[in-house]
């Protein structure tokens, strides 16, 4: 297989992994601990290279867990106190870890490489320099296989955990009544994004990993109110994003991480924008079309209100509508023109008249008849 086919591989197998894990940080509402975790591995990474003396993946992997497991319970922790809210709580914790790690690099590994750039942004590009060899067979990038079985252990995860975490996400009182443990379903969670992370930062960067947990969720939850969908949409549209962005960088020459994040980011702003239910145009035309109907109703309450008076006639005029409901006549003709399709009002001569269809329609919404 090419050198790109390896890079899409990597890109697909990291769009998978981490989407699926961000479906219940978002539906949680913790997000930003994804980006707690991420900048706070560092010091967890330092551990792994000192106990090691060198470059040892499977150190760093552990250390940098550990890391955010440390995070996730300080941030409990501070959040619990009640002194700080949970976000203050992440703007706390987060920055404090990452600054200890940039200062044991500085102060004791100035001289050797262990680069944090390279943990923070990636570079998928050397992702096939590093290859899987079983019996001297190249079976292809080593990050492919790690962001492999992370996909795999993390749908594990989800299926096996599927109701508690469905339980003690949306009410965790009844979870905790009925004995399922939702604090340690939260940090068996969290463990299995701290391991995500780590997974994904040598090949893609924490920094992509973070957009490739928090935004295919995002999307989803614009999508869709059930929560099996939720999963499958998020994996498509993380795996989705990643080759649209893979090729489109190839076509321009320019950083494929960063555009595999761009995409994501104006594929969200598309669904935001579109979303069916709850896109930014969706709302509109729904907010539109509530107005319309409530001016329909407001034009049949003061039909029903002046039916039964001797001037009826005179205040059901188009006329008297207009200078009544300081509306201007062409609003008054398009309000009741729909009015009329729906079977609410008569019209004659100018002259408008409630029918029985539209008395129950100001009763079905709620209006009390006068």
């Amino acid at each position: 297989m090419s050198a790109y086919g390896q890079i899409a591989l990597v890109a697909l197998a990291c769009g998978v992994a981490c989407s699926v894990v961000g479906v219940f940080l978002v539906l949680r509402r913790m997000a930003m601990l994804a980006d707690a975790i991420s900048h706070s591995i560092l010091p967890g990474l330092v551990a792994g290279f000192w106990i090691t003396h060198g470059k040892s993946f499977f150190a760093a992997a552990v250390g940098a867990t550990l890391s955010g497991l440390i995070t996730v319970g300080l941030v409990s922790m501070l959040s619990r106190s009640r002194r700080v809210t949970n976000d203050s709580a992440i703007g706390i914790v987060f920055p404090t870890m990452f600054a200890i790690g940039v200062l044991v690099v500085s102060k004791y590994f100035a001289n050797v490489h262990l680069d944090t750039d390279a943990v923070l942004y990636g570079e998928i590009a050397f992702a096939p320099f590093e290859q899987f060899r079983v019996n001297g067979h190249a079976l292809g990038p080593m990050s492919f296989w790690i962001l492999l079985g992370l996909a795999v252990l993390n749908i594990c995860f989800v299926s096996v955990l599927y109701k508690e975490l469905k339980l003690s996400t949306f009410d965790a009182g009844l979870a905790a009544s009925l004995g399922f443990l939702p604090g340690v379903i939260h940090y068996g969670l969290m463990t299995m994004v701290a391991v995500t992370t780590v997974g994904a930062f040598s090949a893609v960067g924490a920094i992509l990993a973070l957009a490739m947990i928090v935004i295919p969720a995002l999307a989803a939850r614009m999508l869709t109110d059930r929560l099996p969908q939720l999963f499958v949409i998020a994996a498509l549209f993380g795996a989705g994003c990643a080759l649209a962005g893979f090729a489109v960088a190839i076509w321009l020459n320019v950083s494929i991480s960063g555009m595999i994040a761009t995409t994501l980011g104006v594929a969200f702003g598309a669904v935001a924008l579109f979303a069916p239910g709850r896109g930014i145009l969706a709302q509109r035309i729904r907010r539109g079309r509530q107005s319309e109907q409530f001016a329909v109703d407001l034009l049949l309450m003061h039909l029903d209100t002046h039916a039964d008076e001797p001037d009826w006639s005179q205040e059901s005029s188009l006329l008297h509508i207009e200078r009544e409901l300081e509306w201007p006549a062409a609003q008054v003709a398009q309000r009741v023109e729909k009015a009329e399709r729906e079977g609410y009002v008569l019209r004659q001569n100018g002259i408008l008249r409630i029918t029985p269809a539209g008395v129950s329609r100001i009763e079905n919404v709620g209006v009390p008849r006068i």
